[in-house]
């Protein structure tokens, strides 16, 4: 059953990024936002959807409130692609694992740059 849900949840992936990038014309979420992951409930009756986005300053409810606003939309679109017997509700979380990732790459290059400025020092 497990294999089924994760084959689900790549799919599901796939599909809602194809059409952010093909079919959705909302200008509030822009041209950037990737779908992280797909997290299927084990009845496949819910999806959470994680979404992140480039230039996300400030605009992380706005991105959110367009893509729940469309939710009725890629439901539909998934029921017609996928042909799965029950289509899961869709929602939309924000992932910021990139944010957070950039932030670590950040400290670290600045501890880099303090050990190497107190070697030439020394």
């Amino acid at each position: 059953m497990a294999h089924r849900i994760e084959r689900v949840n790549s799919l599901i992936r796939q599909e809602i990024s194809e059409l952010l990038q093909r079919q959705v014309k909302d200008p509030r979420l822009g041209n950037f936002i990737t779908v992280t992951a797909v997290y299927t409930s084990p009845d496949l009756k819910y999806a959470k959807i994680f979404v992140s986005r480039l230039d996300s300053e400030g605009k992380k409810q706005e991105t959110l409130n367009a893509l729940a606003s469309a939710s009725g939309f890629f439901r539909s679109e998934l029921f017609k692609r996928l042909r799965l017997r029950h289509t899961p509700e869709l929602s939309f979380q924000w992932d910021d694992s990139i944010e957070r990732g950039n932030h670590l790459l950040q400290l670290i290059d600045e501890v880099a740059t303090d050990s190497t400025s107190d070697r030439h020092r020394a």
